[in-house]
């Protein structure tokens, strides 16, 4: 059984770039990498991995491969090497009025999950169907200091979806992705 601790994932986001960082538990509970694997002309590769179990295959697997295409553009989603789908397509609009901002996704759990930009005071909020906050990233704040081994940015997971944390920082990049080439 999953020990419980009764607080949230908070994974420090150590550059805070879109080209690639570490997200580690600030309590050592996990740790997960997102890294630019390729990037040409026609397309750039991200890969998400869980090393949270510290074993040879968590850092030789990627859970979640982002493929964006020429010109920044939305492409695809890959999960281990099950299924392929169209990134617009897995993280789709709400609808036209919300516009590119406001985005859900199914999670591997079944769930329809939200992310939505600039709610409920975070930079980026993700919600379940019942609106309940189950993820969140937030950028640092201007007014603090500079950090030597970190961005300030925090990705926040509550416990209960930590098994969703891989899923929650690929989609929460992508968003970010849409927002800094206005897509």
């Amino acid at each position: 059984m999953e020990t419980r601790y009764g607080l949230p994932f908070f994974l420090e986001d150590k550059t805070g770039r879109l080209t690639g960082s570490e997200f580690v538990d600030i309590h050592e509970r996990m740790k997960l990498i997102y890294r630019r694997r390729l990037s040409d002309h026609t397309r750039a590769v991200y890969e998400v991995y869980d090393t949270t179990s510290g074993t040879f295959d968590s850092f030789r697997t990627p859970r979640i491969t982002l493929t964006f295409g020429a010109n920044n553009a939305l492409g695809t989603v890959s999960f281990g090497s099950e299924h392929l789908v169209a990134m617009d397509r897995f993280l789709s609009q709400v609808n036209p009025i919300a516009g590119s901002r406001l985005r859900r996704f199914i999670g591997s759990d079944g769930n329809e999950y939200r992310w939505g930009h600039r709610i409920a005071n975070n930079e980026w909020t993700c919600t379940n169907r019942n609106g309940e906050i189950v993820a969140h990233y937030n950028l640092k704040d201007p007014s603090e200091p500079v950090y030597q081994n970190s961005s300030g940015c925090m990705l926040t997971v509550e416990e209960n979806f930590g098994h969703l944390a891989a899923e929650m920082l690929a989609t929460v990049m992508v968003m970010r992705h849409i927002v800094e080439y206005n897509l």
